[in-house]
């Protein structure tokens, strides 16, 4: 058999030091922050020099690296005990190829994407604007925005720099959105201080269908400590109490990943993105667990009622297209929008329908095949306006269709998933609205949910 042939060699020691190495590890290692004789500073190699020694196998691998400007990639084959029990001698190295190759450079879309959806993690006020920056619809659970609230709902249909100080301008308002996004904001009860951002919504006019309003805080808000008197009045409630609690700091840390993982915070190494795209998911599954035990608390109260307006269902299911845009090109799955131009009159509270929407098709994404497609459709009976999500899943079967709005339940499918409270929920919000979520599914066809509405007035 050939002898292999090594570009490169090094050594470690019993405790996983690298005490010697050739060129060009020696200069990773340097590069990475590390020194020769010291810890090993590359973490996929340590990890596997770790691993040879504990196990005392010869490992073969491709390790991967960053070095502040090149993406490393390199065979390296690892021999415990060189010099006799690897436990006390360390491990010997042999590099046999060695890549050096540059960062790949993200689109300035996807940059943008990314960081939009990053700001609506940390956004404790979301709003919906028309074209001409009216607010329609408003929702916010920080206490110290509660006034804010209140005024904008009590007047709807104005604009929403009527509400708050822009820190610095003497303009006359509404100014033209881009001079708007990122602005500072004074708000008037809220010690904090806040930026907006400003979502343009529409093509190929960006806000040629109004905008996201995001108010986004400096700091995280401090509870009184009154909140602690009233639960003791009127008993503990989890998703009022421990909600805005949790939130802010879950999101900042899914912000914070977020913002190494799409790498906008400057070039990492390949393993280092994976870390923080485990943290991102892990984060997002956290926060997704308290919003479903705030919303559970919210539609399970007796005097919980829906919020109607005059909508159209093809607005908001292009919306919901829009948000998950990103999670589903990660699975190559395509989601079949309806075109610019449908319409589908309606009558629901805009944000509770994109609720609903996100869950069926936030659920499509999870259960359906890689380079899949997902189809939202519109429909209408007369009474009733449909927006339906279809996806290429390997769908339920008739016992976990009779069960699959049931609370806790995990849309009959065995694997990963959330709380097994979204569908329970958004059934719920669905006979509020004075509609139906309804499902057709078939074992190795695919799942249909169906989202019915009162029909709205297609003159409005």
């Amino acid at each position: 058999m050939e002898e292999q042939t090594y570009i490169a060699h090094a050594r470690t020691d019993a405790n996983d030091r690298l005490v010697a190495a050739d060129e060009p590890l020696a200069a990773l290692q340097r590069r990475c922050g590390g020194e020769i004789p010291g810890t090993i500073a590359i973490p996929e190699l340590r990890e596997q020099v770790r691993k040879a020694r504990r196990t005392n196998l010869r490992l073969g691998r491709t390790i991967h690296a960053y070095d502040g400007s090149d993406r490393i990639k390199a065979w390296m084959e690892i021999v415990p005990g060189d010099q006799g029990d690897s436990r006390e001698t360390g491990c010997s190295i042999g590099i046999v190829t060695w890549q050096a190759s540059p960062p790949p450079v993200e689109r300035d879309d996807d940059a943008a994407q990314r960081r939009d959806a990053i700001d609506d993690a940390l956004a404790e006020l979301h709003a919906r604007l028309d074209p001409d920056q009216r607010v329609l619809t408003v929702h916010t659970e920080a206490e110290d925005l509660k006034p804010l609230y209140a005024r904008m709902s009590e007047n709807l249909g104005k604009v929403w720099t009527d509400f708050v100080q822009i820190d610095g301008s003497q303009h006359a308002q509404p100014l033209h959105w881009r001079l708007l996004d990122q602005a500072r904001v004074v708000i008037d009860g809220s010690p904090r201080n806040w930026t907006a951002r400003l979502i343009p919504l529409g093509e190929p006019t960006p806000g040629s269908q109004g905008f996201e309003l995001y108010l986004i805080a400096n700091r995280a808000w401090v509870h009184r400590a009154e909140r602690r008197d009233r639960r003791a009045e009127d008993g503990a409630s989890i998703g009022r109490d421990l909600t805005p609690i949790l939130r802010q700091p879950i999101a900042r840390i899914v912000a914070n990943a977020e913002t190494i993982r799409s790498r906008l915070a400057g070039p990492i190494g390949d393993e280092y993105s994976d870390y923080a795209r485990d943290i991102v998911n892990a984060g997002q599954h956290l926060l997704s667990l308290v919003d479903d035990l705030t919303d559970l608390e919210v539609v399970e109260s007796d005097g919980f009622r829906a919020a109607p307006d005059a909508i159209d269902l093809a607005d908001v299911a292009q919306r919901a297209a829009g948000i998950l845009a990103v999670r589903a090109q990660e699975k190559r799955i395509t989601i079949a929008a309806p075109p610019q131009g449908a319409t589908q009159p309606a009558t629901a509270e805009f944000r509770r329908v994109l609720q609903v929407l996100l869950n069926l098709v936030g659920n499509a994404i999870r259960y359906s095949p890689e380079g899949s497609t997902i189809t939202i459709a519109l429909g209408s009976d007369g009474a009733k306006a449909h927006v339906s999500v279809r996806d290429e899943g390997p769908g339920l079967d008739e016992q976990a269709q009779r069960i699959v709005f049931n609370k806790f339940e995990r849309l009959g499918r065995s694997g990963g998933g959330g709380s097994g409270l979204g569908l329970y929920i958004s059934k719920r919000l669905a006979h509020a609205m004075g509609g139906d979520l309804t499902l057709q599914s078939r074992p190795g066809e695919g799942a249909t949910f169906t989202l019915s509405v009162p029909i709205g007035d297609a003159a409005g």
